[in-house]
């Protein structure tokens, strides 16, 4: 099985977060885009790798069981220690858009399944992000 980078294993799991609705809004892409520009698991990735390894994700999800795929080579692409920080991304792209789809809520059940994230740390992960958006 092809392996990639701990960095776009990171990236696919936030494509396939904002693709899950069939959308990705401006303001998702503007969320990953931050992200990646600012968290320090991204301090030694090229910037101008984001819209590529984006694209090589979403041509992956267009095939037959893509989203298989594209899960299989997460899981190949992370370290143990960074399956809390996917999960914590995947939600921070899901609520950028002050909306969470039903679909994207299944993506990150699959993800927090894959990574066997256990359910309380997953609600400490969930509300964290969500203390984030709140709004007076």
């Amino acid at each position: 099985m092809k392996t990639i980078s701990h960095h776009s294993a990171l990236i696919y799991v936030m494509v396939i977060v904002s693709a899950a609705d069939g959308a990705m809004s401006a303001t998702e892409l503007r969320a990953i885009g931050d992200l990646v520009r600012e968290l320090p698991v991204f301090k030694d990735f090229d910037q101008a790798r984001l819209l590529p390894t984006s694209q090589e994700c979403a041509a992956i999800l267009q095939e037959p069981d893509g989203l298989d795929a594209v899960l299989g080579l997460i899981k190949g692409g992370l370290p143990d220690h960074l399956y809390e920080t996917a999960y914590w991304l995947a939600l921070e792209v899901a609520l950028a858009d002050s909306r969470v789809a039903l679909e994207e809520i299944r993506v990150i059940d699959t993800l927090r399944r894959t990574f066997g994230i256990e359910r309380l740390i997953a609600a400490a992960l969930e509300r964290g992000a969500r203390a984030r958006y709140q709004i007076a």
